[in-house]
């Protein structure tokens, strides 16, 4: 009954689950959308503050869309107090003039196939809006609209066919599509007010074209009810 007890070698396996797994370099963690959008908030802010020029701005912007990881992000507003209320998690941009931003998106998406469509005047824009057209054309014209959010996105496809897209003049505008034996327009492209929307227009233009252009906000046209109308005669 005596004898030495030998005892059994742990399996490889257990060697990996003694050890502590190992905790990633926040740094290297790849950003989000969201992440971006809080970092370009703070940079807003600070521009309606007068802690940045309109062209440091446009500069900073450009290198917060262009970031991949939280480490590119952190040094773009190391120099910069923190929005109110951001705690550093990824929050989306809280909107700004309740009677521009917010609502229910009037729809998602516009097509036209030989023919046309129009999106003007008083409209939702979703935070991701579609826009195709084949030999056809297609209007969005988002001056007296109201966005979903205040980052909206807007993928504008054309193949022989033409889209027209008109921004208010305030709008941060970013165009990211390109021309294939066409032509879509990146001139009005750039930096607006930090109270204003930005647009971020993508897709492609296929023998066709996309034209982009700014233009001032509508004013706010009375509705006058039948009554009214009636006393103006």
């Amino acid at each position: 009954m005596g004898g030495n007890c030998t005892k059994a070698p742990r399996p490889a396996y257990a060697l990996y689950m003694d050890s502590p797994p190992a905790v990633p370099d926040k740094g290297s963690l790849r950003a989000s959308d969201a992440d971006r959008e809080r970092v370009a908030n703070v940079l807003r802010q600070a521009a309606g503050d007068g802690r940045l020029t309109m062209e440091e701005l446009d500069e900073r912007l450009d290198a917060v869309y262009a970031a991949k990881t939280y480490a590119e992000l952190e040094p773009i507003t190391r120099d910069l107090p923190e929005a109110p209320g951001d705690s550093g998690a990824p929050v989306r941009v809280p909107a700004g003039d309740p009677q521009r931003f917010g609502g229910e998106p009037t729809s998602h998406g516009a097509f036209a196939i030989l023919g046309g469509f129009s999106r003007r005047g008083d409209w939702v824009v979703p935070e991701e809006f579609t826009a195709f057209t084949f030999l056809g054309g297609g209007e969005l014209d988002l001056r007296e609209a109201r966005f979903a959010a205040q980052t909206v996105t807007i993928h504008a496809v054309t193949f022989m066919g033409g889209i027209e897209i008109t921004v208010p003049e305030d709008a941060t505008v970013r165009v990211t599509g390109v021309g294939i034996m066409g032509a879509f327009d990146h001139q009005s492209g750039g930096t607006g007010k930090p109270a204003g929307p930005t647009i971020i227009v993508n897709g492609v233009a296929f023998m066709g074209g996309v034209e982009v252009s700014r233009r001032p906000l509508k004013p706010k046209r009375e509705k006058l009810d039948s009554r009214q109308r009636g006393e103006l005669e």
